[in-house]
């Protein structure tokens, strides 16, 4: 039914994303498909990488560790450099959905305590405007 599943996630708070990492991992096994963990960061240094480069290989090694924990056959990772991620995120994670060709987007909603830049309405934004079918896990 799914071909590609894309989650975005943030490395900052990836402990708070647990249901929707299990939720899409378990879609993945379920059909068969590709899983895809988007990242979105600033060029600028922060406290999860230094520099663009640094964010990539911290993305590509969770993706890999999310497919050991969760027996997933595909990942990939995509990391999305922003120049100003809490501004760009909607438009950010609509692009990355259309140039991973997901046809399912599984994210986190506003989990209470989260950094409001970065889920507090993302999700309910992104299924407004996204061409792919959304599951927003609270």
């Amino acid at each position: 039914m799914y071909r590609q599943i894309m989650i975005p996630v943030d490395l900052a708070y990836v402990e708070r994303l647990e249901k929707a990492l299990a939720t899409g991992a378990d879609l993945a096994k379920v059909y068969g498909a590709p899983v895809c963990y988007v990242g979105v960061s600033s060029n600028t240094p922060s406290a999860i990488a230094h520099n663009p480069a640094e964010f990539t290989a911290k993305l590509e090694a969770f993706a890999k560790a999310q497919a050991q924990k969760y027996g997933l056959a595909t990942v990939s990772s995509a990391a999305y450099i922003s120049h100003d991620p809490a501004v760009d995120l909607d438009k950010t994670l609509l692009k990355a959905a259309k140039e991973q060709h997901a046809d399912l987007v599984v994210m986190a909603s506003h989990v209470p305590g989260l950094a409001e830049h970065l889920f507090a309405s993302n999700a309910g934004y992104f299924a407004s405007y996204s061409d792919a079918s959304v599951l927003v896990v609270r």
